[in-house]
Formats: structure tokens, C-alpha cells, sequence
């Protein structure tokens, strides 16, 4: 840790601001909100700016490697200009496994590729971006105008495979979230390794990510670990019946266990329009608690993707806080969605990790 700290040393150099501080209403596309909802929206932002939970632009560069997201690109749905006016001030950039079946070794290739090329992305922008691995980190960038940038989610179908070595190397590496959905300890619910995952994973204070996992299991993990677990890109299955999105029983888990469960705006699990979005984070919010719920929304891919009405890329955010504010949200409310939530978590499972750590030594 103390080498990747060393080679993305913090700058004092002044910087543009996180989120929308110099972006007007005006200068966003057109939205169905009121002028004044924008505006308030856009100085909400400005204060506490969005906690990504779920981006995978990487996998995409990773096909793509010469892109400038300095510049807008119409191929692709993020860059630093679009990330800057929707006020995003923390991402979690996802290191997905291949699609297709493919052996261990080529899983942890696939993951360490993503890893250099996230890496090489922060050092390439550094006024932009900054590399975190701590929740102080999250805010130092934000103070300092950059983007906070947080490895993982990552797939742990087949990424550490009995090892809990692997999984202490990957945190070495500056992964800082691990996904349990589909790997063989994790797979019909915790066998004895996977609660070891899940205890080492506290000791390293490794947020486990629970999107995809069956809801059984989900709740299983949630009440085995010690920290707050997450999932980073969902919505609300009494809604939108989908493979992906989370019923209540695993909300009340998640409440429960001090978690977090972080919409997505994939069309397919939410519906085709921003107050369709809106609609899942009501219920997230009713059933999880103000304190349970966050902002994943999967940008990071080509042109084409399907994507609700106005959150179409990263630059839509004012429109989806604007239209919360209308339907009654708190601005206290909203600063956590945005970006308390998300800071909360990621401060208890550090605090978790210390305390494991004085109790006990590594699995």
C-alpha cells in the first residue's frame, strides 16, 4: 500500500472543482425539473458531490486504450468534463471478469490488466483524478478538486480461488472491493472458506459487494460480516422484477447491517426514464433508510447502451437530485445519498478493520 501511495503522492496544485461549482443550470442539457430545483441541485453538488459506486470504463479503455476522457467522446458515455458537470466527486471503477467462459489464470490476468490500466488512468490525469484507498483519501481529493478513484468493485468468482493470500495481494494492489457472486464459497450460501473471505475481507477492510448474489445468500453475508456491505449496482425488485435488482428482505439486511444499496440507471432493471429511477430510489430509501442508499449507476460503456431519458452519461446527475428535491427529499437526506453514505461505509469497515486487526492475526 505504501508503494502505491508513494507513486500517486498528493498535489497541492490548485485544480478545477469537484462537481458542478462552475457549471450553471444553463449550461446543462434541457430537463423536465424546474429552473430553481436545478439550480439548488447544482449547489447541493458543488458541497457533496456523487460516490459512484459502479463505472466500467476500464474494461472499456481496456479495448480502447488510446482514448482521452479529457475530451468528450460520443462513443463512450464517460469522461472528466462529463463526470466534473454531473458532480461526481468519488468512483468506484469496476474490474469485470470476462463474459465468456474462461479458465482461473486468464480471470487473473483479465484483473491484473484492468488493475495497470486503472493505475496508468489516474497517473495519466492527475488533475482530474486521484487514486484512493482510504475514505480520508476520498475526501482529501475532493478538497483538492480531483475525483476520488477506488478499485473494485472486483469479481471474486474465480479471482482468489481458495487462496486468502490472493485476496491480501489484490489488496496490495488497491483493490478495495470484492463481489462474492457466483464463486464457489459463496455460491448456495457461505461454506466454512467463505466466512474465512469474509473475515479477512473485514481484517483488510475490503467492502464486500453483494450485486448478484441469490437473496439468501445475501443475507447470509450481510449478517455474517462485521462491516457494512454494499451493493453496488441495483434497484428495487418490487418494481422491476430483474435478476439484478434486490428484493426487500435483502433491503432490511442491509438496514440491519449498516450497508448500502446503490442504484443503478441500467434501463433494463430501473425503466427508461429518470423518474422511473427516481421511483426505485423512493422505495430504496423507504425500505433500506435514508442512511441505506447510494448511487451506482454503471456508466463507462459504448455508445448504444440503453439508458433512462436524461441520465443518459454522468452529466445527468443534477436532473435525478433535482427531481428528489421535488418529491420532497431533504437536502440532509440527499448529502447522503450523494456522497455521505458512501463515506460512512467505506469509515466503518476501516474502523471494523483496526479492531479486527488488534484481535486477531491474518486467516
Amino acid at each position: 500500500m505504501a508503494d502505491l501511495q508513494d507513486e500517486f503522492p498528493a498535489d497541492t496544485a490548485p485544480a478545477a472543482p469537484v462537481g458542478p461549482a462552475s457549471v450553471g443550470a444553463e449550461d446543462l442539457p434541457a430537463a423536465a425539473v424546474p429552473s430553481g430545483s436545478l439550480d439548488r441541485a447544482v449547489g447541493l453538488l458543488s458541497v457533496h458531490p456523487v460516490a459512484d459506486g459502479h463505472n466500467t470504463l476500464v474494461w472499456t479503455l481496456r479495448q480502447s486504450p488510446y482514448h482521452d476522457i479529457d475530451t468528450p467522446d460520443a462513443n463512450v458515455d464517460t469522461d472528466i468534463p462529463r463526470l466534473r458537470a454531473g458532480g461526481v466527486g468519488a468512483q468506484f471503477w469496476s474490474l469485470l471478469a470476462p463474459r465468456e467462459a474462461a479458465s482461473a489464470d486468464q480471470v487473473v490476468s483479465d484483473t491484473l490488466e484492468q488493475i495497470d490500466t486503472a493505475l496508468a488512468l489516474v497517473r495519466r490525469y492527475p488533475d482530474g483524478l486521484a487514486l484512493a484507498l482510504t475514505a480520508d483519501d476520498m475526501a482529501d481529493a475532493r478538497n483538492r478538486g480531483r475525483i476520488a478513484s477506488f478499485l473494485g468493485p472486483v469479481a471474486g468468482r474465480t479471482l482468489i480461488g481458495g487462496s486468502l493470500g490472493a485476496l491480501r495481494a489484490f489488496h496490495a494492489l488497491g483493490v478495495r472491493i470484492l463481489a462474492p457472486a457466483g464463486a464457489p464459497w459463496a455460491d448456495e450460501g457461505l461454506t466454512p472458506f467463505g466466512h474465512e473471505v469474509v473475515k479477512e475481507a473485514n481484517r483488510l477492510a475490503i467492502l464486500l459487494d453483494l450485486t448478484g448474489c441469490a437473496p439468501a445468500v445475501a443475507c447470509q453475508i450481510a449478517g455474517a460480516s462485521k462491516a457494512p456491505v454494499i451493493v453496488s449496482h441495483t434497484a428495487a425488485a418490487a418494481l422491476t422484477p430483474h435478476p439484478g435488482n434486490v428484493n426487500d428482505d435483502v433491503l432490511l439486511a442491509l438496514r440491519a447491517a449498516n450497508g448500502l444499496a446503490m442504484v443503478t440507471f441500467d434501463s433494463a432493471q430501473t425503466g427508461d426514464s429518470l423518474h422511473a429511477v427516481a421511483d426505485h430510489l423512493d422505495h430504496v430509501r423507504a425500505v433500506a433508510g435514508p442512511e441505506g442508499v447510494g448511487l451506482g449507476a454503471s456508466f463507462g460503456t459504448e455508445h448504444g447502451t440503453p439508458r433512462p431519458t436524461g441520465l443518459t452519461d454522468p452529466s445527468g446527475y443534477p436532473r435525478l437530485i433535482a427531481e428528489l428535491l421535488d418529491r420532497g427529499w431533504s437536502e440532509a437526506d440527499l448529502s447522503l445519498l450523494t456522497w455521505g453514505n458512501a463515506q460512512r461505509v467505506l469509515r466503518d469497515a476501516e474502523f471494523t478493520a483496526r479492531a479486527a486487526q488488534y484481535r486477531r492475526p491474518a486467516s
